[in-house]
């Protein structure tokens, strides 16, 4: 039986953080991180789909979905600051031992955490999220300019249209061979907390610190290779932000790897989700023991 969804606000290190809950607390924890420009909201129906046999968190990162956005000059706006909202909120909620599903930004976000606490991973389940070179294809150019001189002009206003609505829609869109599966209420949500004050800079913070991801992939590639833990990738092959490459490589260095391609883009779920839930669910039921 599906368990009731919960909404819930809680002080993090000082910033108003949501999230969203379900499932029987006593069950193994999935713990979902979203990617840009999204929030817990891309989530809602996989929550609702995993939450008979599993608990399910699913938090907003400071200045996304519902959590509270802090003025720039007050909170930096970093991946690294992610993981540690994410690490206190699972510490605050008592949650020691889960699986962590790492789409988009949860990917640095989400690698950040288990290279840092292997002991606590049960699983991993990716979903167009990066940690290697190859997975930063041509879509990345404007990224790489902007990483080598934060003043490039040209760079941040390429990068500024990706959170227009134009640039949001086709996000959700592109590579999806039937895109009348894909509700607007994605993109329109999405633009409702970009259009807060400051929130144009946020975006354009992240992006720059975009730039310290890569360097760190040769160390969260070690972890793969020391720690071998159970993998699922579940990944939209159409998709043009990480493209198909990116989840090829991880066949380099992790052994317990389940991989399956979908005919979907970068947001698998809105498409796919029924069977992306199915393949988590047999995953989650094989290898983590209740």
């Amino acid at each position: 039986m599906k368990n009731q969804t919960t909404y819930h606000f809680t002080d993090i290190n000082g910033v108003n953080i949501f999230y969203r809950e379900a499932g029987p607390k006593d069950a193994p924890t999935l713990v979902l991180l979203h990617g840009y420009p999204a929030s817990s909201f891309m989530f809602r129906n996989l929550i609702d789909q995993l939450s008979d046999k599993y608990h399910l968190i699913a938090a907003d990162y400071p200045g996304y979905g519902r959590s509270e956005q802090p003025p720039i000059a007050e909170f930096d706006y970093t991946f690294d600051n992610y993981a540690v909202i994410i690490e206190e909120l699972l510490s605050k909620l008592n949650i020691t031992k889960y699986s962590l599903y790492l789409m988009d930004y949860g990917a640095p976000v989400g690698w950040r955490i288990a290279s840092k606490h292997p002991e606590r991973i049960d699983t991993l389940i990716v979903q167009n999220g990066c940690a290697y070179e190859e997975g930063l294809e041509t879509f990345w150019d404007p990224f790489k300019a902007y990483w080598a001189d934060h003043n490039n002009k040209e760079a941040e206003h390429t990068l500024s249209t990706f959170h227009n609505p134009d640039g949001l829609k086709w996000q959700y869109t592109h590579g999806v061979p039937d895109t009348s599966v894909i509700s607007p209420d994605n993109w329109e949500m999405d633009l409702r907390h970009l259009e807060r004050p400051e929130n144009g800079q946020i975006q354009l913070d992240m992006f720059y610190d975009y730039g310290t991801n890569p360097p760190k992939y040769p160390e969260w590639q070690q972890y793969f290779r020391d720690h071998n833990p159970e993998m699922l990738v579940v990944y939209g092959k159409n998709d043009y932000i990480f493209p198909v490459s990116g989840a090829e490589a991880y066949k380099k260095d992790v052994k317990n790897l389940e991989f399956h391609l979908f005919d979907a883009g970068h947001f698998a779920l809105e498409s796919h989700g029924n069977e992306i839930a199915e393949k988590i669910k047999d995953f989650l039921d094989r290898k983590i023991k209740k």
